[in-house]
């Protein structure tokens, strides 16, 4: 991928940008599953007071469904399933929300368009596109969306945050579906909200960082580009990709990974050694080829793989 290492400066306002982006991305976004091992102390599978952060303590009878006194992992996880409060996070953005993107009604198959209120210029807009994490069974675009506006506030640039159909509702290759259709959605609709559909750049993290380096390394794949929405005469090319912690190639992952329980083999829909070909195929890795969109792959020194 040594062309991955070679952007032109015509990028690097652009990339000098999604850097920064993706710091504050990082630092925000977090594996729901991640969170709740690190604050389970004593590993017996809930969490009561004691164990839960400071700040996040007044989520905590929100969180406890059942009033027991504890949360369990459901009880976590379906609280990070409900749209986050914005907060004024969006002050100076409009905000369209809920635009179907694949013609269908289905919430999940849905984007938010972020647009500043004040543009610098008449100039079509780069798009920063968000896609959220979860393990692809959790997760909001509403979280991403508030994330990204105060990139989108200056006016130099809007934002989309895509929904995805998430494990619980549909397997693999469907996420990947999604993602394109939303791609090609923005494009379709650049000259409407004067966007520019040629600089168009993806981020995410953790699960939404698998499926950002699947729309940078699959846009040559046709098998992968689904046949969902009105707009299958647009691109679903990306121009950069910023990943963080995104799986890369499911079955070089641990034994951990290849339970049927897992995120990766939920999203399989069995677990991946016994599915060789459709992890190949969810694997970015996998079709990496000289004409793929640059990445900044961003990955903890200490995280345990």
């Amino acid at each position: 991928m040594m062309n991955a290492y070679r952007i032109s400066m015509s990028r690097v306002f652009f990339a000098v940008m999604l850097v920064a982006l993706a710091s504050s991305a990082m630092a925000q976004q977090r594996s729901p599953e991640g969170l709740f091992k690190r604050w389970d102390k004593n590993g017996d599978g809930k969490l009561v007071p004691a164990e839960v952060p400071q700040g996040a303590q007044r989520n905590f009878k929100r969180a406890d469904a059942n009033g027991d006194g504890s949360i369990s992992l459901a009880e976590h996880l379906q609280l990070f399933k409900r749209p986050p409060k914005a907060m004024g996070a969006t002050a100076g953005v409009k905000v369209l929300r809920d635009l179907p993107y694949a013609g269908t009604k289905n919430p999940r198959q849905m984007l938010d368009l972020l647009l500043p209120e004040k543009r610098v210029d008449n100039k079509p807009l780069p798009v920063l596109v968000c896609i959220h994490g979860g393990g692809w069974r959790g997760g909001h675009k509403s979280g991403a969306a508030n994330q990204t506006a105060g990139y989108i506030r200056p006016g130099r640039f809007a934002g989309v945050s895509i929904g995805y159909r998430l494990t619980g509702e549909a397997q693999w290759p469907a996420q990947i579906h999604d993602c394109k259709a939303a791609i090609r959605w923005i494009r379709a609709n650049a000259k409407k909200y004067n966007l520019d559909p040629d600089r168009i750049a993806v981020i995410g993290s953790s699960a939404g960082g698998h499926l950002v380096t699947m729309l940078g390394t699959s846009g040559d794949v046709k098998e992968l580009d689904g046949k969902l929405g009105p707009h299958l005469d647009q691109s679903s090319r990306v121009k950069c990709v910023i990943d963080m912690f995104g799986p890369t190639a499911l079955l070089q992952m641990g034994e951990k990974q290849n339970a049927p329980t897992s995120p990766e083999s939920r999203l399989i829909g069995a677990p991946l050694q016994s599915a060789k070909a459709k992890s190949r195929q969810a694997s970015p890795l996998t079709h990496v080829t000289k004409g793929d969109a640059p990445h900044l792959i961003i990955h903890g020194t200490s995280d345990r793989i």
